[in-house]
């Protein structure tokens, strides 16, 4: 794809070759994320940071990516702050932010609510979650991290086996990985959840047409083991009409050491997309995995910080630039 000006609106839009570009990119960017190095790059271009969904990680590093090239962030985290609230047209919002802003992130409740949006605005739109529907930027730093842990492991992404677990259903996170796996040879699936949470039909048909070998079980010991990732969800409630619903299936997939330890090969890799949800009666991944070694969900979050500041450069035509300003950091930092 060219990525020059475009929007990210989903993974259907990325071949292997793309990919590639966007893991490259980031790799470039490490001494800058870890704080060994500054860049200015982005000086004076503005990030419009739009979440009308609760958000920690994902609003965050998208700011702070765009912070760490020099760029500036502003943010609107609620609908009911915006003149969407009285009434606003989302092609209006869309026409007046792009007017203030360089490039826009956006997260709204609705399954292609960002696309709409992006077709209206004069500035490149990233999709940071559509409803139900995807996430593409989780997708790419999930790869990210599956491929380093893999590689860590002398393994690659070809012929990756996975299980994912949880809300398969609601989970967008889950959506765009099962498109973002789908171009890589040999992968096998196993889809790990309660019947009513299974992955949409649409899905299965599109991973079976790419040649994904699936497995499913509602059988979680069974769908964990012969496994290199575990990619553990939590239940998606805020998806759910019936509160009551939800409550029978908070719990049924949860992770803890003894299961691991019991089921899966000894260096198989946990992640999760997060937040997990660890009230009791959930706890799909519970804390007694906080100092197990092949816990990734930390090193998830920190490649989601190189993932996005890799589209950043990417889109805004910079990636080539990154070094023409760069500094040393005159402040103490741990970090690499």
């Amino acid at each position: 794809m060219e990525f020059l000006g475009s929007n990210i609106i989903s993974i259907n839009q990325f071949e292997k070759d793309d990919i590639e570009s966007i893991f490259k990119t980031a790799d470039s960017l490490i001494p800058f994320a870890n704080r060994s190095k500054l860049t200015k790059v982005l000086d004076g271009a503005i990030l419009s940071n739009m979440f009308f969904e609760p958000s920690t990680r994902t609003r965050i590093s998208f700011g702070s990516a765009f912070n760490i090239l020099g760029g500036s962030v502003r943010e609107t985290t609620e609908m009911g702050s915006t003149s969407l609230k009285k009434g606003e047209s989302l092609y209006d919002t869309s026409r007046v932010l792009s007017g203030y802003s360089d490039i826009i992130v956006m997260r709204h409740p609705i399954a292609g609510s960002v696309e709409e949006f992006a077709e209206a605005s004069r500035v490149p739109v990233i999709n940071a979650g559509d409803g139900d529907n995807e996430h593409p930027s989780q997708a790419l730093l999930d790869l990210y991290t599956i491929k380093k842990e893999l590689e860590s492991r002398g393994k690659t992404i070809e012929n990756a086996r996975v299980a994912l677990i949880g809300d398969l259903k609601y989970g967008r996170a889950v959506h765009s990985l099962c498109k973002i796996l789908s171009l890589y040879n040999n992968i096998s699936l196993n889809l790990v959840s309660p019947e009513k949470l299974k992955l949409p039909s649409s899905s299965i048909k599109e991973l079976k047409v790419s040649s994904v070998a699936l497995k499913e079980t509602d059988n979680i010991q069974e769908g964990i083991s012969d496994v290199d990732i575990l990619y553990v969800t939590r239940i998606q409630e805020e998806r759910f009409n019936d509160a009551e619903e939800v409550k029978k299936y908070k719990g049924l997939m949860s992770l803890n050491e003894e299961i691991y330890t019991k089921n899966c090969e000894p260096n198989t890799v946990i992640m999760h997309p997060l937040p997990r949800d660890s009230r009791n009666d959930a706890n799909e991944l519970d804390s007694d995995l906080n100092q197990n070694p092949n816990l990734a969900i930390y090193r998830q979050t920190d490649n989601g910080l190189l993932i996005r500041m890799s589209l950043f450069t990417l889109i805004l035509g910079v990636s080539d630039q990154i070094n023409d300003s760069a500094s040393d950091v005159n402040w103490y930092s741990n970090k690499s």
